[in-house]
């Protein structure tokens, strides 16, 4: 057993979108923060439904040159991970430093409303640990809310993925709601790059969203920052 703390990585577990497309969690969203953070941290998975939650077979074919999305695939540590995800329901916040949940269509499908994950983040929030997400990963707070009862996004900076860039990638229908937009119904400051796709993290106290797979290892760096005491 390792003495070392632990992360939790919150997986979507919906394979198909709101057009019924297939669609799951973002390869690079996971990978490119579990590098950055497993090295320090004991990583666990968990999904809605448990083991082995559905990725996005189209992050693959747009990152089949990025050296760490690759080697995550061939990763046997992270790939048994994957295959023995807990259920949301087996995991509690007290066992765990931080939570990340990677993005992906998937997670506006089912995280949002998964009385679960709801109350996890919850709890991590509230806690005082880093709560955090990526892409279409701060999609799954619009229903956590702080201790004052109130919308975790209410007067806080948050990034996420843009409305412009679901416009570019053509994809404005097969999410039920965009993030920019129920950001700002939910009282955020959305923020975001200069450019389409271009990295932008936001951190407010231990709030840390990304915008988009650019961001992910900046998400985790910021991560890192907040439970080294660096940030």
């Amino acid at each position: 057993m390792s003495n070392r703390q632990k992360i939790l990585f919150v997986f979507t577990s919906a394979a198909k979108d709101a057009l019924g497309q297939p669609t799951g969690w973002y390869l690079p969203e996971a990978a490119h923060p579990y590098y950055l953070l497993s090295p320090h941290y004991d990583i666990d998975f968990a999904a809605p439904a448990g083991p082995n939650p559905p990725l996005d077979q189209a992050s693959v074919e747009l990152f089949k040159n990025d050296a760490e999305s690759v080697k995550f695939l061939k990763d046997d540590v992270a790939q048994d991970k994957l295959s023995k995800a807990f259920k949301l329901t087996d995991v509690k916040a007290e066992d765990y430093a931080a939570i990340f949940y990677p993005g992906g269509h998937g997670p506006v499908i089912d995280l949002p409303t998964d009385a679960a994950s709801i109350k996890l983040a919850s709890d991590f929030f509230q806690a005082g640990k880093p709560t955090a997400a990526v892409c279409h990963g701060p999609a799954v707070f619009v229903n956590v809310l702080d201790s004052n009862n109130l919308p975790i996004f209410k007067n806080r900076t948050v990034a996420g993925f843009s409305n412009a860039e679901e416009e570019q990638a053509g994809k404005t229908k097969n999410v039920p709601w965009l993030l920019e937009d129920k950001i700002l119904e939910k009282g955020g400051t959305y923020v975001k790059a200069n450019e389409l796709w271009g990295e932008k993290v936001a951190v407010d106290g231990n709030l840390i969203t990304g915008q988009n797979p650019a961001s992910a290892k900046a998400v985790g760096v910021a991560i890192l920052r907040q439970l080294q005491g660096t940030a």
